[in-house]
C-alpha cells in the first residue's frame, strides 16, 4: 500500500501546540506541573507496568530511546531488540515515544533528581525503576543538552504531508486484534535541508493530533488580527 499523499500545503513552521492531560499539581513538583499529553502519560505508564515490560526489557527500551535520540540518523531498526521482541509492537511505539518525550522536556527544564522522580512515582513507577530512570538519564542528559543546542532558533517548515492507513493484526495475548493505525510522514524543511518526520498513530491520537493543529491555527490567524 503506497502512502496517499494529502493536498499540497503551503510552509508553515512546526509550532508547539498545548497538551493536554497534566500530573496532579498539588503534588508540588515545578516538573510534573508541566503538562504531558494523556499518550505520553499512558505509554510511561505501560513501562512502569511489570507485567507488560519486564526488568531487562525496561533498561533496554531506556538505552534504545536515549540512542534514537542522539543518533545522527533515524533507524527503524532501534525497537527491534531480542528483549523487546515479546512486548506488542504497538504499545512499545507508545512506549519509545513517551519516554523520549519525557526526556526531552526534562533535559530542557533541566529537571533535577526529586521533580524527575516524583512525576515518574505519580505514574506509578516503583521506586526501583524510578532509580534506574534516573541514572540513565544522568548518563546521556550531557550529550542530549549538547543535542538541543545543535538544534538551534528556527524551526523546521512543513512542505507536505502524506499517510496511510495499516491494521494491527496479532499481538501477544489475542490472535486477531484488527487494530487500525495511521503511518504519517512530515516533509519538512530547515535552512535548505530537506527531512522526513515518520511515526505512527491511533485514530484516537491521529484526531488528537488534528484537534490541536486545528487550535494552533486559529491562535495563529488571532494574532495576525492583532
Amino acid at each position: 500500500m503506497f502512502p496517499t499523499p494529502l493536498p499540497s500545503l503551503a510552509p508553515v513552521p512546526l509550532l508547539s501546540s498545548p497538551r493536554a492531560g497534566s500530573a496532579d499539581p498539588s503534588r508540588g513538583s515545578s516538573f510534573c506541573k508541566m503538562e504531558l499529553s494523556e499518550s505520553v502519560q499512558k505509554g510511561l505508564q505501560l513501562l512502569a507496568d511489570q507485567s507488560a515490560v519486564d526488568h531487562s526489557s525496561f533498561q533496554v527500551l531506556l538505552d534504545v530511546s536515549f540512542r534514537s535520540l542522539l543518533s545522527s540518523r533515524a533507524d527503524p531498526t532501534v525497537l527491534d531488540q531480542a528483549e523487546l521482541k515479546h512486548i506488542d509492537r504497538i504499545q512499545l511505539k507508545q512506549i519509545h515515544a513517551a519516554v523520549t518525550t519525557f526526556i526531552l522536556e526534562a533535559v530542557k527544564h533541566n529537571a533535577d533528581k526529586s521533580t524527575i522522580s516524583s512525576c515518574l512515582e505519580e505514574l506509578t513507577f516503583s521506586t526501583e525503576r524510578t532509580e534506574i530512570f534516573f541514572s540513565t538519564y544522568q548518563k546521556h542528559k550531557k550529550d542530549v543538552e549538547r543535542l538541543l543546542s545543535s538544534i538551534g532558533r528556527h524551526p523546521a517548515q512543513v512542505n507536505d504531508v502524506s499517510w496511510r492507513l495499516q491494521y494491527h493484526m496479532k499481538n501477544g495475548q489475542l490472535d486477531k486484534t484488527n487494530e487500525p493505525f495511521y503511518l504519517i510522514s512530515l516533509n519538512t524543511e530547515n535552512e535548505g535541508s530537506s527531512e522526513d518526520i515518520n511515526f505512527t498513530c491511533t485514530t484516537e491520537q491521529l484526531q488528537d493530533l488534528v484537534a490541536k493543529l486545528k487550535d494552533a491555527a486559529k491562535s495563529v490567524e488571532k494574532a495576525s488580527q492583532m
